[in-house]
């Protein structure tokens, strides 16, 4: 009886895994038809990327901050893997379902395919020709999976063996093979990421009329292993909603200015070059950098003042809010008094450290404004500023239970040694950053363990829009101790030992790390 059962269960068990598969193939060819359409209508079409995106819309803050606490700039990439983990997974069980009962596994498909469609439509940035990725991939990709679980049912003979099972190995290798030619088509399709590209390798930056003043010699700590006083464009931190680079090409960008104005005004990018434009260091801190985090940067920019900008189209009286807008959708909400007042230097930038703006940092145009976390100030890829009021919009965030207005915090680091570091016992040197754009740093205090604190000492002041480096030589003894840093901001005030988390509007606390010295 066992042995007349046997082959009947490796016959169920071999047509399963068959049915997986097919599942998985037929998953490759939605995945690469979708992304061959999307190459020919735009990427932000493309159904994995719009079920991403909508995933990071709706994302609860608690998850966003570990996201980006424990992946930092890498939380896309984990969001995408776990997201073909996830498509890989359902893909089986489509296969598998459609297997034991005919169209079951089929209409798991459609209802993805539904919330892809969903997805899509409801994007910020979405047109009317998006929907064809999602039709077209979910569409062929049901088909896929029908005709080669089809030649696995016993009807078509046994799948262990016979015509059954070549018929559906056929099948399924001429699937694959389309799958993997319209995921390289829509890969050479795509050119936009290589047009963009040549594009800003053709950019060059103008002379700026008002160069930045030369850095101050002793701007940087002089403590080994520290990090850089300017941060290079390729360590500079990048946080954004965007799952995929968007790609502007400067030959069509233009900049519209309009709502509570007197004069609507836009402006293209070769006028943004010919303009007078300032060159200015400037500290960017993203308001989801936690206590002694590293999402904090600092570049010399070149840009446009945004307040002649927003002068020539005179915002009328009652306007208090620019909701800036990004090519992807994204918006920020920026209080106008920070854009207005020439003294807080706001620039609508074009350069970064002496080169066009990185593609991801915002090439061709992005928003820098000193005094402001990220997320209400430095839109990139900004195409749109309107003159409102907060009492009439909201930006992306603030729904989504952040401030609508996040002025920067007072802040400090240790940077040297690191948490957990052995040390020899003796002096050492402990270095670190400490920064309060607009308000600049007057005093750096570091205490070790329950000691009293100490000042330590600060190197030169490069402006009150830049971070400031400070040092301190400590007499280490031999244990293991805590050491603890605070900083003094331009008006007097000290940093609050108080902890909050980044949510809404800026982590406080003081930064500590623990050493063992020899």
């Amino acid at each position: 009886m066992n042995a007349a059962h046997a082959p009947r269960g490796r016959s169920a068990r071999t047509r399963g895994g068959l049915a997986a598969l097919a599942g998985l193939i037929a998953a490759a060819l939605t995945l690469g038809a979708a992304e061959l359409a999307a190459a020919l209508v735009g990427s932000s079409s493309s159904p994995l990327l719009a079920i991403g995106s909508a995933f990071v819309d709706r994302v609860p803050l608690w998850l966003k901050d570990f996201a980006i606490a424990a992946f930092g700039s890498n939380d896309k990439a984990v969001l995408l893997a776990s997201m073909a983990v996830v498509v890989a997974l359902l893909a089986t069980l489509a296969g598998v379902l459609e297997l034991l009962r005919r169209r079951v596994g089929v209409g798991l498909v459609v209802v993805l395919g539904l919330v892809s469609l969903a997805a899509t439509i409801t994007r910020a940035s979405a047109g009317p020709l998006d929907v064809v990725p999602t039709f077209v991939g979910f569409g062929l990709g049901v088909l896929g999976l029908r005709a080669m679980v089809d030649r696995l049912r016993p009807s078509s003979g046994p799948a262990g063996d016979g015509s059954g099972r070549r018929s559906f190995l056929t099948l399924a290798a001429a699937t694959a093979g389309i799958a993997v030619v319209a995921g390289v088509a829509g890969r050479l399709a795509g050119s936009a990421a290589r047009s963009v590209t040549a594009a800003r390798d053709a950019v060059s930056l103008p002379r700026p009329a008002t160069p930045a003043p030369a850095l101050p010699a002793g701007a940087s700590a002089p403590v080994e292993g520290m990090p850089p006083f300017v941060t290079p464009n390729v360590d500079f931190y990048r946080v954004d909603t965007a799952l995929t680079v968007p790609r502007v090409d400067p030959a069509t960008w233009t900049l519209r200015v309009h709502g509570l104005v007197e004069e609507e005004v836009e402006i293209s990018y070769d006028e943004l070059l010919d303009a007078d434009l300032v060159e200015s260091a400037i500290t960017l801190t993203c308001v989801s950098n936690e206590v002694g985090g590293e999402l904090a940067g600092n570049a010399v920019w070149l840009g446009l003042p945004l307040h002649e900008l927003l002068a020539r189209a005179r915002p009328t009286d009652g306007a208090d809010m620019v909701l800036s807008t990004s090519t992807d959708g994204y918006t920020a909400s920026t209080p106008l008094a920070s854009l207005t007042d020439p003294d807080v230097g706001a620039l609508l930038a074009v350069g970064m450290n002496g080169e066009p703006l990185p593609i991801e940092h915002g090439f061709p145009v992005r928003m820098v404004v000193p005094g402001l976390y990220g997320f209400v100030s430095a839109t990139k890829w900004v195409v749109d500023l309107e003159v409102t009021r907060f009492a009439d919009a909201q930006a992306y965030w603030t729904p989504r239970g952040y401030s609508a207005e996040a002025p920067i915090k007072t802040a400090s680091r240790i940077d040297v040694p690191g948490a957990f570091a052995k040390v020899p016992a003796g002096r050492v040197a402990v270095g670190g950053t400490a920064w309060a754009q607009t308000r600049g740093i007057e005093a750096v205090e570091v205490r070790v363990d329950d000691g009293p604190w100490q000042s330590a000492t600060l190197a030169d002041d490069a402006g009150l829009a830049t971070w400031r480096q400070w040092s301190f030589a400590w007499d280490a003894e031999p244990g293991s101790h805590t050491l603890l840093v605070r900083a003094t901001d331009g008006t007097g005030e000290v940093q609050t030992s108080d902890r909050a988390r980044p949510a809404p509007d800026g982590a406080t606390g003081w930064h500590s790390v623990t050493v063992t010295v020899a």
